[in-house]
């Protein structure tokens, strides 16, 4: 880190005012360069200063300046850049815009979708739909964001059209792009395309930017729940911890706790406690995290503790059955071997295969079990995996 960044993201006054006029009124792109570059290594609240340093020093004589900071793109900075953009626009300022958004770099590409969210130039929408489902994540957030604010049904329309796709991927696609465009509409949509998907973990994770899971469990209930269990299987696996403060998830635990009174909410609380403890308990889950992510999984994992293990127990049971959505989450934690071999009987095969996984566990996958098993199979793979168990 120069010195120059030192003093820009200091506390001393006189030295950041300095330097954030000098970044602005020069400009000077390599110090931004440099600053963008260091955005993995600086806490939020340091980002947010400097931004605000940055703000403070810009205004209708330089605003122009910062179009040389659009090659470096930053979401620390983003909007301090584009708002004050569209401050000042006027018709040669969009344009030169819309030419960066036709022919410039991506992260150019990526200011300026941002910025034709709030100047809505109809000359965009071609640049929106063609980058919004880009590979770069920004690039592809800020264009479905933009066709969200403009109101563009089509791009909408087509999006869900893509969640009944065959192709896990082009579905999570969707699923992205319409979280991004911001209709809540969409939410009953993106749960059926969940549902069906191999990639359920992922989809699940995309959901509470578009709908709150508070929200999920007052009007969805047991979609709530699925889509709040499918999260908890993916903590540590699809999604960084630090998605706990994203997701609300002590809060959403704890009103849990506190009001589940049936075995679904009972086998979500069961799965996770263990989950918690799984994370806690292996130094390679929290190793690299901030140390405010380990005390809120910590904190997390107090709040399930206090929940009795065996009370939570007792329902395991009555989700053992292949109607239920929680019935592979409630084989996990499964005792009784005459309910868990009467899902032998089950007309799901891979389920039939997870309760022969789940019986081999339990030493009770006996050769009538097997026989059962392969009575009801008939995909050669799981045949082989059922007769090697």
């Amino acid at each position: 880190m120069t010195e120059q960044l030192k003093k820009l993201t200091g506390k001393n006054k006189n030295d950041y005012e300095a330097i954030a006029k000098d970044l602005v009124n020069k400009p000077d792109v390599e110090l931004f360069k440099e600053l963008v570059g260091n955005d993995e290594y600086l806490f939020d609240f340091v980002k947010n200063n400097v931004a605000q340093r940055i703000s403070d020093e810009i205004n209708e004589t330089n605003f122009r300046n910062l179009l040389e900071f659009l090659k470096y793109y930053s979401s620390s900075y983003e909007d301090v850049i584009v708002n004050s953009l569209v401050k000042y626009a006027d018709e040669d300022l969009t344009d030169i815009m819309l030419e960066k958004f036709e022919s410039g770099t991506v992260d150019e590409k990526t200011y300026a979708a941002k910025y034709f969210a709030y100047i809505q130039d109809p000359l965009a929408l071609d640049c929106l739909k063609k980058y919004a489902y880009s590979d770069n994540e920004y690039l592809a957030h800020n264009c479905a964001a933009t066709l969200g604010a403009c109101n563009d049904r089509e791009s909408y329309s087509k999006a869900i059209e893509k969640l009944s796709s065959n192709d896990d991927f082009e579905q999570l696609s969707a699923v992205k792009f319409l979280v991004s465009y911001g209709d809540k509409e969409a939410a009953v949509e993106i749960i059926q395309a969940m549902k069906n998907s191999a990639m359920a973990e992922n989809i699940a994770g995309e959901i509470p930017y578009l709908v709150s899971i508070f929200e999920l469990l007052d009007e969805h209930y047991i979609d709530g729940l699925v889509i709040l269990n499918n999260i908890i299987n993916g903590l540590g696996e699809i999604f960084p911890l630090s998605v706990v403060f994203d997701y609300e998830l002590f809060d959403v635990f704890e009103r849990l706790i506190h009001n589940f009174n049936d075995s679904k909410g009972a086998i979500v609380i069961l799965n996770a406690k263990e989950k918690f403890d799984i994370l806690t308990e292996n130094d390679e889950y929290l190793f690299d995290e901030d140390k405010d992510t380990k005390n809120e999984v910590q904190d997390i994992k107090k709040l399930l503790k206090s929940v009795n293990k065996k009370d939570l127990e007792k329902y395991v049971n009555d989700e053992l059955n292949e109607n239920s959505p929680f019935v592979y989450t409630a084989l996990e934690f499964a005792t009784d071997i005459f309910a868990v071999k009467e899902l032998l009987k089950s007309n799901n095969q891979t389920l039939i295969l997870k309760t022969a996984e789940i019986l081999k566990s339990l030493a009770a996958l006996d050769e009538t079990a097997k026989t059962v098993a392969l009575l009801k199979v008939t995909d050669i793979n799981i045949k082989a995996i059922i007769r090697a168990l």
